[in-house]
């Protein structure tokens, strides 16, 4: 009678194994066809039971789960999202390390690619929730917490970035280091991967083409600066000025971080601090050409074009390759335009509006002449920068210097 029970237990584990295969194969198949509703519902029917399996037959239902979560775009919520990443995980641990990094690391950039989609467009929450999936797709991520703050400070919903940058801080992040892409060739879209040797395999491969390395800076400095700028935004300035000091006990001659401070000093109209602090900076750093070319970025937003000016001819002194400080040269050159320009629609047709018309037709001439050697020198660098090709022709034309705008052609 023992004999016959166990004949029967292993012949219905046997009918059991069976029935969870097919119930794979079929989903796998329900996966190929594009049917992710009906690959779900057959891994569900089998998921209470599939732990009793081997790791492989594991694996194949972990795989085929995870990409059936990952490439349904119709039910992508960030719950789905934990589903298929825990699933690929899984399979990857279980054996099936290729195809299922490879799953990841495309569910990954189909989430990023697709927030980048709406901030251009600025859809700026939709860009923050996405932003935030990525993250929790992979928490050493911390880079996308910090994009998806950024985009909740852009949708101007503070209280959820307070949140993101307050835990971004309590994790150490700076966002300094080493950025490894390469360009997926089916998609043809540059793609962002977790290391060097991850990078390096998947080009080794034969789907990925012309890897890059880019060194990133630190991002404290502003992390700080926009939440300070946030508690000012909501009348909190005690909070502000603490964020910053808090910042600076680690570093305190950081010079990101006094940018920031000196950013918060301007921001509440404290003009005598914020000049302090900019010569504080400028003393612990005067040879370093990104220092000046952020003052000159801070001085434009600050509405302050002369003083632009001398900083981004000091970054360019120091760093006469930094093609970056050309272009905010010659675009803060041109802002002055358009003063003149609104005095000159704004003039009748006498003989002394004539005459100021002149005068300011004169002026504005004279700062093209300006702005030309500069975005000459982008153009020169990078002759493929459209708007700087664009900008400079137009100029000439307005110079009655043809045979140079032709030459850009």
């Amino acid at each position: 009678m023992k004999t016959k029970v166990l004949s029967i237990a292993l012949a219905f584990a046997s009918i059991t194994a069976i029935a969870q295969k097919k119930e794979i194969r079929s989903a796998q198949k329900a996966i190929e066809a594009g049917n992710y509703t009906e690959a779900k519902k057959l891994l569900a029917s089998v998921e209470s039971i599939i732990g009793n399996e081997s790791n492989s037959r594991q694996a194949d239902f972990y795989l085929a789960q995870g990409k059936a979560f990952a490439l349904d775009k119709n039910n992508q919520g960030l719950e789905e999202l934990l589903k298929a990443s825990k699933a690929l995980n899984k399979a990857k641990d279980l054996g099936e390390a290729d195809e299922a990094t490879k799953q990841l690391l495309e569910l990954k950039n189909n989430v990023v690619n697709s927030a980048i989609e709406d901030q251009n467009n600025q859809k700026y929450k939709a860009a923050a929730e996405k932003l935030y999936s990525a993250y929790k797709l992979n928490p050493t991520d911390t880079v996308y917490l910090y994009y998806a703050a950024s985009n909740y400070v852009n949708q101007k919903e503070f209280d959820k970035a307070i949140t993101y940058y307050e835990e971004l801080r309590d994790l150490g992040f700076t966002g300094k280091g080493t950025e490894y892409t390469a360009v997926n060739k089916e998609t043809g879209q540059r793609e962002t991967f977790q290391s060097e040797k991850q990078r390096d395999l998947f080009v080794k491969s034969g789907q990925y083409s012309d890897p890059a390395s880019e060194k990133l800076p630190s991002k404290r400095g502003e992390i700080t600066k926009n939440l300070a700028l946030i508690y000012l935004e909501k009348n909190q300035e005690d909070k502000a000025i603490n964020a910053i000091e808090d910042a600076k006990k680690e570093n305190p001659n950081d010079t990101q971080l006094l940018l920031a401070e000196a950013n918060v000093y301007n921001q509440m109209g404290k003009t005598d601090k914020y000049a302090e602090v900019i010569e504080k900076v400028i003393k612990l750093d005067p040879n370093n050409a990104t220092l000046y070319y952020n003052l000159g970025v801070t001085s434009t937003q600050m509405n302050q074009p002369e003083k632009a000016i001398t900083y981004y001819k000091k970054a360019i002194a120091i760093d006469p390759d930094m093609n970056e400080a050309y272009i905010n040269m010659a675009s803060t050159i041109l802002t002055k335009e358009k003063p003149l320009i609104d005095e000159m629609n704004s003039l009748g047709m006498s003989a002394a509006d004539n005459k100021r018309y002149d005068e300011l037709s004169k002026q504005r001439k004279d700062i093209y002449r300006e702005a030309i050697p500069y975005l000459e020198k982008v153009v020169e660098k990078n002759p493929t920068h459209t708007q700087a090709k664009q900008t400079l022709k137009s100029i000439y034309l307005q110079l009655g210097e043809e045979a140079k705008a032709k030459a850009l052609n």
